[in-house]
């Protein structure tokens, strides 16, 4: 049986008939906040999904929760600001923000409930399999023992228990901050006090247990601990009532247009943002009356802006209980391929690159080789300069190492450090300030636009002349996070793409806008005209007759622009198919509207974020004259208007055969994993009870060598679309 989220071989399915105001009004769109929050629905299903294991669904739930925060802190935070200010501006399916709050308040709070259930669920699971959350309740005598001596070695000496009355003011609650509130009452005399006791970050949420013959992994969260040791805290009193609640803040960031130092403007940026007003508080449920109205009135928060938690606050947390010690509970390790070509090589990364193209899929081909690449570099005395941009990296990382020791090794060596990425700005500051203490040339780029391209320049002396290695990637220069997100990495010599390279790092660096782009196209200057030429030249295509097809993956879709390109080129007739992971504001499969489009979303092991389009020009989308691209950048308004984006078109016959016939097939061609999306705006996931071995692009990526990399081993065995029937999907 075909299952239709197989795109690589289900026919499309028939159109939807629907209303009028939903094919020609603003209701052709999805809305942006409801769309994502349905991608975190998809997250949360896998928390119950019996194909993973156990500790991986555990996962998924704090995932989830730790995605629905920061939705909370930016997303919320900013329609909470245009409500109260009055402003009715309408998103483009035509929902104020308010009216927008109002259905993310409602969608929001069932989720909470329902990541909630999936952790009890989940935590019954964990017991039969040796791995207890306990309660306070439920310690031993031993326990008990172990666990006064845990408290004041560990935990006593950083507690900060703090009265609250009139001469202790309501302390400030960071974002994110997790508090324990009590209902005190003084021994000799009933005295009543109320109190809080922040409880630290700095400290691992859950703390471990002595085994015990039957359970050997043994955890009581570190409230209950604070909990059982309040006579340490307050002697002479005892409890009366307690609660947990946390807070989230507005994290969004202001930063002058005109900062004459953009670094020192960011800092104090960073410490506004964590004094940001509060979006919202959660607090434990059945907390006293006389408790709870203190926090709230002290925090200044609506009712409408309380939510109120049976269970658990804080799911992000679950996360410290994926144990090193249980990987029979984990998926299975993967080991990240190095490519034989670049073994031929003897891990010469520019004499790899001078044979031929070189496109790396990470997480299945390592990313160590792109640390590497500028590792090499450093050290190699035929280089003269390197040019890097830095959107997100590492605490400690091996890429601004790099650039460090070229620097010192007397290279020319220019770093664009991009100060704007959302929740890494302290970071981005740190790597800077290490990176000009080495001699790098820092470069911060637009202040009102995010250097979101992901590109590095090495630039070597060979024989009489330069030339130009570089390096194209989909995704950021992090060690950390190529382990589990999906991402690709363009390695070419070609003069003209180290060309056009080198003119968008005078752009950032000197605000000229780029003339005479050989292969490239960025935002914001042209990138967004070069995909609706290409959408409308498959629709001229389709109207003559001709063969006409799109492929595209990416994180989000919401431009309107190009939302409605793609809606006229499906009245044409041109067939579209597309991977988005996240956000989607397009209405696929209405009849009269968008009947040739099909839309997918891929969650699994790994976290899809690579962006590929790719058309079929007239000839088909596996032929020689297809166009294919690698890009940074998503469809999305901020992307394609305000973030410098590369969009690079690849040439090479044997990379655009690697994108089309195997990352992009196995996209299309993967059940596993797939959500496919209706006219109605549901996500729905095929009924896999009868499928054996649904097939798993994961799967298929993590068996398989990539066509390019593959060196001298040859390309014959190098199959497009199958994997051994004898492994399991994951």
């Amino acid at each position: 049986m075909t299952l239709p989220t197989d795109f690589l071989t289900a026919p499309f399915a028939e159109p939807t008939q629907l209303p009028l105001r939903k094919t020609e009004g603003a209701e052709r769109f999805f809305n942006r906040e409801l769309s994502w929050l349905a991608f975190n629905w998809r997250v949360l299903e896998e928390a119950g999904n019996p194909r993973v294991p156990l500790l991986e669904r555990l996962r998924f739930v704090s995932i989830s929760a730790t995605n629905l925060d920061e939705f909370y802190t930016v997303r919320v935070a900013g329609l909470r600001e245009l409500a109260k200010a009055g402003n009715n501006t309408p998103a483009a399916d035509g929902r104020s923000p308010a009216a927008q709050l109002d259905l993310i308040s409602e969608n929001a709070r069932r989720l909470m409930t329902a990541q909630n259930a999936a952790f009890v669920e989940l935590r019954h699971e964990m017991e039969d399999s040796g791995i207890s959350i306990l309660t306070r309740t439920k310690l031993s005598k031993s326990d008990t023992r172990y666990l006064q001596e845990f408290f004041l070695e560990r935990v006593f000496p950083i507690l900060s228990p703090l009265a609250i009355d009139p001469a202790h003011p309501f302390p400030f609650v960071p974002n994110l901050g997790l508090v324990l509130a009590l209902q005190l009452e003084r021994k000799k005399d009933g005295k009543p006090l109320q109190a809080l006791v922040p409880i630290p970050a700095q400290i691992e949420r859950f703390v471990r247990l002595p085994a015990t013959p039957n359970t050997a992994d043994r955890f009581l969260p570190l409230e209950e601990v604070v909990l059982i040791h309040i006579d340490r805290l307050f002697p002479g009193y005892s409890a009366q009532g307690s609660c947990v609640f946390r807070v989230l803040r507005d994290s969004d960031l202001e930063v002058e247009e005109e900062a004459e130092d953009l670094v020192r403007e960011f800092e104090t940026a960073l410490k506004r943002r964590r004094r940001g007003e509060v979006v919202r508080l959660k607090i434990s449920s059945g907390a006293p009356d006389t408790l709870a109205h203190v926090i709230k009135e002290e925090l200044s928060v609506a009712d409408d802006e309380v939510i109120e938690v049976r269970g658990m606050i804080g799911l992000s947390d679950l996360g410290e209980l994926v144990l090193k010690s249980r990987p029979d509970l984990q998926w299975p390790t993967y080991t990240p391929r190095v490519p034989e070509r670049v073994q031929d090589h003897e891990g010469d990364m520019f004499a790899a690159i001078q044979q031929k193209d070189i496109l790396l899929h990470h997480p299945y081909e390592t990313f160590d080789l792109v640390v590497r690449f500028l590792a090499q570099a450093a050290n190699d005395p035929d280089v003269v300069a390197i040019k890097q941009t830095l959107y997100r990296t590492s605490h400690d990382s091996p890429i601004v190492s790099a650039l460090c020791a070229a620097a010192e090794n007397g290279k020319m060596v220019t770093a664009l450090v991009e100060l704007k990425a959302r929740f890494d700005e302290a970071a981005n500051i740190r790597q800077s300030r290490r990176l000009e203490r080495s001699g790098v040339h820092v470069v911060y780029g637009f202040t009102n636009y995010k250097t979101h391209a992901k590109i590095s320049t090495v630039v070597r002396r060979e024989g009489e002349k330069l030339v130009t290695y570089t390096h194209y990637g989909t995704g950021n220069y992090h060690p950390i996070t190529a382990r589990i997100y999906t991402d690709l990495s363009f390695f070419t010599c070609d003069a003209a793409l180290g060309r056009d390279a080198t003119k968008v790092f005078n752009y950032i660096g000197g605000y000229a806008e780029p003339e005479g782009l050989e292969n490239l196209a960025i935002s914001p200057t042209g990138l967004k005209a070069r995909l609706l030429d290409g959408i409308a030249n498959e629709a001229t295509l389709a109207r003559d007759g001709k063969p006409a097809e799109i492929w595209a993956k990416m994180n989000s879709l919401i431009d309107a622009e190009v939302i409605d390109a793609l809606y006229e080129a499906s009245k044409a007739g041109v067939k579209i198919s597309l991977v988005i992971r996240g956000i989607c504001g397009l209405r696929p499969g209405v009849k009269g509207l968008s009947e040739t489009i099909r839309v997918k979303s891929i969650v699994g092991r790994f976290l899809e974020h690579s962006r590929i389009v790719c058309f079929g020009n007239g000839k088909g989308l596996t032929s020689k004259k297809a166009r294919v691209y690698i890009s940074s950048a998503d469809w999305m308004g901020r992307n394609l208007n305000r973030r410098v984006e590369t969009l690079v078109e690849i040439h090479n016959p044997t990379v655009k055969a690697q994108i089309v016939r195997q990352i992009m097939a196995a996209n299309m061609a993967d059940t596993a994993h797939s959500w496919l999306l209706s006219p109605i705006g549901t996500w729905e996931r095929p009924d896999l009870s009868g499928e054996e071995k649904p097939f798993s692009c994961h799967q298929f990526f993590m068996q398989h060598p990539s066509l390019s990399g593959r060196g001298s081993a040859g390309v014959k065995d190098v199959p497009e679309l199958t994997h051994d029937d004898d492994l399991a999907t994951g």
